[in-house]
């Protein structure tokens, strides 16, 4: 038997052999060699196979799925076939920059808890622009709820986790493996999971390790995703949250009804602010193209991205958390954060525009 790999990677995919062939060669290019590469096949899908057989990369390994799963259940299925001591998961219509492992590697080793979730920012790459978010890390006390989907403005991503930044330990992802079912929010899902143990904390890497590839023309499992399976998911979450976070999948019915219970559900269940109802209300009046495009011509001109990588550094003891620039903007350091600390403050929902879909 091969030596055991450093880290595992796991691709789940299905009927889109050009953009995981993509996916698999920025993983086989990263500068930490030790790895293997488990790309699932979920379902049959001859095509696929045949493309990946072109990469004659020994540590390239396909595990092709007898039926149709979903991409959580493919996901699960490559963490059950991992055999290193960590994962790190990648989509297939996402690629990684070449030093993303070493980065994350590196700030893995110097967590001070067992098991450390290290994920990054990433460049949001559009048809018309790109731009890196999340735009700023966590601050002190932050809950982490709240950093993760709460919008501020008209745009999302102020705080944001997506799949393919995620490295975690392998025995924590099989512990706790990914909601089958759950057609969106499903890092969220996970990762809120993960942290409410007491041996578990979230680190960022504050340089862009990730290209999130939003091809607006793509059809997306998420586009699909109903607003009432997302609103039964909060409801069942929420002793893991302190908002309620899918507006946006509900502002496209333009139903009164529907945004009455957006507004019941927040009213009850917390205390939201001037600036929430106004994003709540900027979500349902504005057309998520016109948001998008809008959000594209903003972030373009005053994001840059980094050329040097910024390293995390937990510094809670001092109470006051260092600074760093990137992307332009002023961010925390301290990367660590404690979801214990949480205080209940629930949000008017808005939700950040993850798992797959092109978020305004």
């Amino acid at each position: 038997m091969p030596p055991t790999p450093d880290v595992s990677v796991v691709i789940p995919t299905r009927s889109r052999p050009e953009l995981v062939t993509r996916a698999v060669r920025s993983a086989l290019a990263q500068t930490v060699d030790d790895i293997e590469v488990i790309v699932v096949i979920d379902g049959p899908d001859e095509t696929t196979r045949t493309t990946l057989a072109g990469i004659t990369d020994a540590r390239l390994r396909v595990v092709a799925l007898g039926q149709q799963g979903g991409a959580p259940n493919a996901r699960n299925v490559g963490v059950r076939e991992a055999r290193a001591p960590w994962t790190a998961l990648l989509d297939d219509d996402d690629e990684w920059l070449p030093d993303k492992l070493a980065v994350q590697l590196d700030l893995a080793n110097a967590a001070r808890v067992p098991m450390p979730i290290v994920a990054s920012r990433l460049i949001n790459r559009t048809p018309r622009a790109e731009f890196v978010i999340p735009r700023r890390l966590p601050v002190a006390g932050e809950p982490l709820s709240e950093y993760l989907t709460v919008r501020h403005g008209l745009f999302h991503g102020d705080g944001f986790i997506q799949t393919s930044t995620i490295m975690a330990p392998t025995e924590l992802l099989r512990r706790i493996p990914f909601a089958v079912g759950l057609p969106r929010l499903q890092e969220l899902d996970w990762t809120l999971r993960a942290v409410s143990r007491d041996d578990v904390d979230l680190i960022i890497a504050a340089e862009p390790l990730v290209v999130w590839h939003q091809d607006e023309n793509r059809p997306r499992v998420s586009f699909g995703a109903r607003w009432q399976e997302q609103l039964e998911w909060l409801r069942k979450s929420r002793p893991l949250l302190t908002m309620s976070v899918i507006s946006s999948m509900a502002a496209p019915t333009r139903s009164a009804k529907v945004f009455r219970t957006m507004l019941r559900e927040a009213r009850q269940h917390g205390q939201p602010g001037v600036i929430d109802y106004l994003t709540f209300l900027q979500i349902w009046l504005i057309p998520p193209q016109l948001r998008r495009g809008l959000r594209d011509l903003a972030l373009r001109r005053r994001r840059r991205i980094p050329s040097r990588p910024v390293a995390l550094r937990a510094d809670r003891a001092a109470g006051q958390p260092e600074t760093s620039e990137c992307a332009g903007v002023p961010a925390s350091v301290d990367g660590r954060f404690r979801f214990a600390q949480f205080q209940p403050a629930l949000r008017v929902p808005v939700e950040p525009d993850r798992g797959g879909e092109p978020g305004a």
